[in-house]
């Protein structure tokens, strides 16, 4: 008897306000890959208002009101603890974004970027990753520096190495491979090394998952 297996799929919910929107990821997103429901939003109801399905991904389409869209993000968190969640916007300035990368949200797409990364992102967040600019990142983690990068960097990290722990430190200041060896006197190779080790040890597959992982795991520390 022979066995068909089949590659189970990511079931996305998205919270649309423009039909285009809709279309696109309607196209975007394989049914191959992807399994699409769609809830449309009405800018004048609270979010609370209609019932949330189960989705390994949330994608919510920004509002011209940034209150409005942390509403819309707040209430899917709150109904669903755990929730992954992309969101979708014109553009993300920091006003903007950080109170959503502090409410939970995994990801940050712009419209211009739907044809070539929306199912790639889709991918990623629903694993449990994380989809945000990198200069956005850095940016975002700079606000965070009132805490010491060395405690926070240490919260879980007891079955680290001394010398992972110092990369990880480095990792949580955005610096590159050649910065890192660079600050701890080793060779890049050796830097990517100990990286690919962490991300490994983390369970993550890029360097913008580690960071936002530590810097969650600290937030839920509080």
């Amino acid at each position: 008897m022979r066995k068909i297996s089949r590659k189970s799929r990511a079931t996305v919910c998205l919270y649309w306000f423009h039909p285009l929107l809709l279309a696109e990821s309607q196209r975007l997103l394989a049914p191959g890959e992807f399994r699409l429901t769609s809830r449309r939003l009405d800018p004048d109801a609270a979010p609370n208002s209609q019932p949330q399905p189960r989705a390994s991904l949330y994608v919510v389409e920004s509002h011209r009101r940034s209150a409005v869209t942390e509403a819309i993000v707040a209430a899917t968190v709150e109904r669903s603890s755990g929730a992954r969640i992309l969101v979708i916007a014109e553009s993300f300035r920091e006003e903007s974004a950080f109170p959503l990368l502090r409410l939970g949200v995994k990801g940050l797409l712009r419209y211009s970027e739907l044809p070539s990364q929306l199912s790639r992102a889709a991918g990623v967040v629903a694993a449990g990753g994380f989809w945000v600019p990198r200069g956005l990142l850095s940016k975002f983690l700079d606000t965070t520096r009132s805490t010491p990068l060395s405690s926070r960097a240490m919260s879980g990290a007891s079955h680290l190495t001394g010398r992972e722990r110092e990369v990880l430190e480095c990792l949580l200041q955005n610096l590159l491979n050649k910065e890192i060896a660079k600050k701890l006197s080793i060779s890049e190779r050796t830097a990517k090394f100990h990286v690919s080790n962490l991300l490994a040890k983390f369970g993550v597959q890029r360097r913008a998952d580690l960071i936002l992982l530590t810097y969650n795991r600290r937030e839920l520390s509080i």
